[in-house]
């Protein structure tokens, strides 16, 4: 009802004084650490996309970006190809950079007031209509991928990076039956009915997670994630895991008191 009245569609809250309060049984955001997957699983699952016989380089691209840049799959799916910047094959730094500034989630018809599945929108956690963007860096590895699959697919500068086989938007249905179908092909039976990798949205949680267990600032993944640092933290806190030693031995380089002055 509150997003209701903030878009304008309702202009006071239609319940009883103190039924919102109740309502809604308030729930932790902390990433699952069983739902990442490891470096092993997700090489495979991308391997078995890119070998799919219908459409299947062009969804390994679209997997590949949201693995090595954590992008909300409704980022993706609303990239241009004037929104990757590649360098040149003899650039000392083959690592691309991707410009993220509109998101096209999956709302249905019957929402978008156009008759479109898809609905535009500003990006999570940016101020509305400000237009606001934000830059993230990928591995050499997705350049090679995205440099190909551009070239494959002869896509021009305004044209969507990603498509459908008719040249629309990539759905979500073709989305997630492509990476439900990698899982149960790739994963033993007892890991494909747990939550390893179980949504398309852990692979963005399996980058972040390794983004600070690497030791990147939280402060960076934050800006590179679309998402404040506290956010960022208490999502991913108990995923965080492997630091322990390196912070133990900063404790102890911080040295003791020092030994008091004799009184005398």
């Amino acid at each position: 009802m509150k997003h209701a009245i903030r878009r304008r569609v309702l202009r006071t809250n239609p319940l009883p004084k103190g039924k919102e309060s109740t309502a809604v049984t308030r729930t932790s955001n902390a990433v699952d650490k069983r739902s990442l997957m490891n470096a092993d699983q997700a090489a495979a699952l991308l391997d078995w996309i890119r070998r799919r016989p219908r459409g299947g380089k062009r969804l390994h691209a679209f997997f590949a970006t949201l693995h090595y840049c954590a992008l909300w799959p409704e980022e993706a799916v609303a990239m241009r190809v004037q929104d990757v910047t590649l360098p040149g094959s003899d650039a000392g730094d083959q690592g691309c950079e991707l410009l993220i500034h509109t998101a096209t989630p999956e709302v249905g018809k019957q929402w978008t007031g156009t008759g479109e599945i898809h609905e535009e929108r500003d990006l999570k956690g940016r101020a509305e209509g400000e237009g606001e963007t934000r830059t993230v860096p990928g591995h050499p590895a997705l350049t090679r991928i995205l440099r190909q699959h551009i070239e494959d697919e002869e896509l021009k500068p305004g044209e969507l990076l990603f498509q459908g086989e008719t040249g629309g938007i990539l759905a979500g249905s073709v989305i997630r039956r492509a990476w439900r179908s990698a899982r149960k092909a790739v994963l033993l039976p007892h890991v494909f009915e747990s939550p390893t990798g179980k949504r398309v949205y852990d692979n963005r949680h399996t980058r972040l997670t390794k983004l600070l267990n690497d030791g990147i600032p939280p402060a960076q993944v934050a800006e590179w994630a679309g998402k404040s640092v506290p956010v960022r933290l208490a999502t991913y806190a108990r995923c965080v895991d492997g630091q322990l030693p390196d912070l133990k031995r900063r404790l102890e380089a911080a040295g003791d008191l020092p030994e008091p002055a004799d009184a005398g």
